[in-house]
């Protein structure tokens, strides 16, 4: 199975300095980041963002995944994450996961569905990497 990688470089220190980031696939190259876009409303990206991309992304592709191996036809699943950062002490801290969900399946009752969205929010890789802060799913058909 493939390594993926991502880089960053952070120059000066936490509240006036600023960093850049990139994945391996340049699907992100030189993505500005600082203090402000990471912990106020500033212009940039931020580590918290990127945690809810890869987490939903996971998400829909493993619901789909499972759903389809239980025999559903899925027509699309959309998730959105929300991922809180609270001060913690003297840092500050990941404190819980909003993951919302929505999908289209032909011939699934709504029971069925609950119990595919709420595995997969235990199975999915980056669920599993994630598993140390508070989980809270919402799922529903389209």
């Amino acid at each position: 199975m493939p390594v993926r990688s991502g880089n960053a470089e952070w120059k000066g220190d936490l509240k006036s300095g600023n960093g850049v980031l990139a994945t391996q696939s340049g699907a992100l190259n030189g993505m500005a980041y600082n203090f402000s876009s990471r912990f106020e409303e500033g212009t940039g990206t931020n580590p918290e963002e990127l945690i809810a991309a890869a987490h939903a992304a996971c998400y829909s592709m493993a619901l789909a995944a499972g759903l389809a191996a239980a025999g559903f036809r899925v027509d699309s699943v959309r998730t959105v994450d929300r991922v809180h950062i609270e001060q913690n002490g003297g840092g500050f801290a990941i404190t819980k996961i909003e993951v919302a969900t929505e999908a289209r399946v032909e011939g699934i009752d709504n029971d069925t569905f609950q119990k595919h969205a709420e595995d997969t929010k235990n199975g999915c890789p980056v669920s599993g990497a994630l598993k140390s802060v508070e989980m809270v799913l919402t799922a529903k058909l389209a």
